[in-house]
């Protein structure tokens, strides 16, 4: 049996020293030191052999699997060195070609566009307030004047997770909670932005979109001071020329509500396909803040009065950059994005 380990370690190593591959050198490790090569083959005849045989002969076959291992290992090393050296002389590199350069990312054009009208606001005092995007039915509907089965929830169609839990369909609860943990200290001057929900898919509505709602609330607030800010807003975010329009509306949680319009961006108010010819492109909606709305929020609406506000940020973008499909903003283009 020893003869058998010395010829098997001699045939071994005139093998592994041929190998001209990774792969043939791969082979030949599971031929000869494998559980089922060679090697363990020929120990397995050791139940043959007397007891002073075996532990010479174990001691000899240990031996010779050291050898071929650090045989094996030595020759992967050549091979993958050979390998390396013999793609450095098949590539070759010019230094004098220009670098690629790295791609910076930029900040998507609806956070621009928000960060830009949170600047606007804040630079009149308003502070910003959070909150949740799971909403309950409470405050979603019922604390701003929209009870059970009221037919202007049809305007607002949302997903439901359970009867009293949904996705909220705009920030006003967010006003509702801000103005719950202030009462009742005054002034309250909060813009509320974030993601809200409606089943809306088309051109110029998403299922998921980004509002902006205001809210000012202390004594003596007038619809005066309403328009006030909206007009100083809307020249800041669109030109010192832009000029506003307000319109009669309805909306549950204001009264007096009101649609605003500006001057149209594209035709500047002279009658172009945009604004249907008509000079005018509305922007938001608001109003004052309905009686109901403060009483339940803790206030006394004989005392304090509030306006509100809300717009969609992507319909800001839409009018600021020129772009007809409000779809482009979730598609991820880059070619698209790339323009801002």
């Amino acid at each position: 049996m020893e003869e058998k380990l010395r010829n098997l370690a001699t045939e071994a190593k005139e093998a592994v020293e041929k190998a001209a591959t990774l792969n043939e050198l791969s082979n030949l490790r599971v031929k000869y030191l494998g559980k089922k090569g060679h090697l363990t083959s020929i120990l397995r005849g050791m139940g043959s052999l007397s007891a002073e045989e075996r532990p010479r002969v174990g001691a000899l076959a240990n031996e010779i699997r050291s050898q071929l291992e650090v045989l094996i290992a030595g020759r992967t090393h050549e091979l993958k060195e050979a390998e390396r050296e013999e793609r450095m002389a098949r590539e070759t590199i010019d230094v004098t070609l220009p670098g690629k350069p790295f791609l910076i990312g930029k900040k998507h054009p609806l956070t621009k566009v928000q960060e830009e009208i949170e600047s606007i606001f804040l630079g009149m005092g308003f502070n910003i307030a959070e909150g949740p995007e799971v909403e309950l039915d409470y405050y979603n509907f019922e604390a701003l004047n929209l009870p059970k089965d009221h037919p202007a929830r049809d305007m607002q169609d949302t997903f439901f997770i359970n009867p009293e839990v949904l996705l909220r369909t705009h920030t006003s609860p967010v006003q509702v909670r801000t103005m719950e943990k202030t009462v009742p200290n005054l002034p309250v001057k909060i813009i509320c932005p974030g993601k809200v929900y409606r089943r809306d898919d088309d051109a110029t509505h998403s299922p998921m979109f980004t509002q902006v709602e205001g809210l000012a609330v202390d004594k003596r607030i007038t619809f005066s001071d309403l328009k006030g800010v909206l007009a100083v807003f809307a020249r800041q975010m669109f030109g010192a020329d832009t000029k506003t329009r307000f319109r009669p509306s309805y909306f549950p949680f204001t009264e007096p509500s009101a649609e605003v319009d500006i001057s149209c961006v594209m035709c500047k108010g002279a009658g172009c396909r945009v604004c249907s010819y008509t000079g005018w492109l509305e922007i938001l909606g608001c109003g004052m803040v309905h009686p109901r709305v403060l009483e339940m929020s803790g206030y006394n609406p004989e005392e304090v009065t509030g306006f509100a506000f809300g717009m969609g940020v992507e319909r800001i973008a839409m009018l600021k950059y020129g772009i007809d499909d409000l779809r482009l903003f979730y598609d991820n283009d880059l070619r698209f994005l790339a323009q801002f």
